[in-house]
């Protein structure tokens, strides 16, 4: 099956690749967020070319098609991954991903890893510049940005402390917009964090507004929840489990009716068995009964400049797969 991509192409041979010298300059990890918010230093840009991964999704109709017009002179490549463990996700060599794929910013969720423990080769990827979040608890959450370009400023949580203190946002605001990597929390089993997770969903929503007001907004990440039933293999059985409680999916909906749009359905609306999350049980990956969970969302204001958002489905080395976006401004 094959994707309509014809705009993607345009605004490729149309971007402008850009080279900048890298800074020697380490990143010094803050013990508190205090302190991490203070940090800065410089980052290499190198080259950013629009490189479709041959294991990329494959999609036979969508009915939107990008407007991008030609004359953009910037673009960039967005990819995120929940590793589920960066210790263990480096064991099953997740950093060949980003050494194929070159993407200028790439998000991981789940890192499970407190900032002092966070393995040297991934905090020291060349080229990028990393800036880490764990919360309180020790193997627990955690998000992490590596950026080639260095960002405008970073910040680190959403400002109310319940849901900081658990190590789920980094903000970066680059020049066009504001990138939101976020680990939304799980309601749980038997839903013991639904509550909390509908208190989530709206203090969330209202940080996005805030910053929306600003500027654009890219928000990537595992957000927990399956919006529709073409976003899972099984939703009939799944109507009161985590994930797809009705009260998740309607969160999901108020988010994108304060002008935001998810950016796989806006271009591959009918796409079923698009998923980014297997349960390692009962060989479901193998099956392709999954879960899409994971999610690029932009502004509304942004539809004319999103060239593809593409979901990395046979990329192994985490419960969940990569998936990657192409916009350009």
């Amino acid at each position: 099956m094959a994707r309509k991509g014809s705009t993607a192409r345009k605004a490729k041979t149309k971007a402008t690749h850009v080279e900048k010298t890298q800074s020697s300059e380490q990143n010094t990890i803050s013990t508190t967020r205090k302190r991490k918010r203070k940090e800065s230093s410089d980052v290499e840009v190198s080259e950013s070319k629009f490189n479709k991964s041959d294991k990329s999704l494959n999609v036979e109709t969508t009915s939107a098609e990008s407007s991008t017009s030609a004359d953009k002179n910037s673009f960039y490549k967005i990819s995120s991954w929940n590793v589920n463990g960066v210790r263990a996700w480096l064991d099953k060599k997740g950093l060949d991903f980003i050494k194929q794929e070159n993407p200028d910013i790439f998000c991981i969720q789940e890192t499970k890893c407190s900032d002092d423990k966070f393995p040297e080769n991934v905090k020291n990827i060349k080229g990028y510049k990393t800036f880490p979040l764990s919360g309180d608890k020790d193997g627990y959450s955690g998000v992490c940005v590596f950026s080639k370009k260095q960002p405008v400023s970073v910040k680190y949580g959403i400002g109310i402390d319940k849901h900081d203190k658990e190590g789920r946002v980094i903000t970066a605001e680059y020049d066009e917009f504001f990138l939101v990597a976020a680990y939304v929390p799980n309601a749980g089993k038997k839903l013991v964090r639904l509550d909390y997770r509908q208190d989530w969903d709206k203090d969330f929503c209202k940080y996005l507004k805030t910053l929306d007001a600003v500027k654009p907004v890219i928000l990537c990440g595992d957000l927990n929840v399956a919006h529709q039933e073409i976003d899972l293999a099984n939703p009939k059985t799944n109507k009161k489990n985590a994930g797809f409680t009705q009260e998740e999916r309607d969160g999901f909906s108020s988010l994108l009716n304060e002008g935001f749009i998810d950016s796989f359905r806006t271009l591959y609306p009918d796409a079923k068995g698009a998923y980014t999350f297997w349960t390692y049980m009962m060989n479901a990956r193998a099956k392709n009964v999954g879960w899409r969970l994971d999610y690029f969302v932009l502004s509304s204001r942004l539809r004319s400049k999103l060239c593809d958002s593409i979901i990395n489905k046979d990329v192994l080395g985490s419960d969940h797969c990569p998936i990657t976006l192409t916009i350009a401004f």
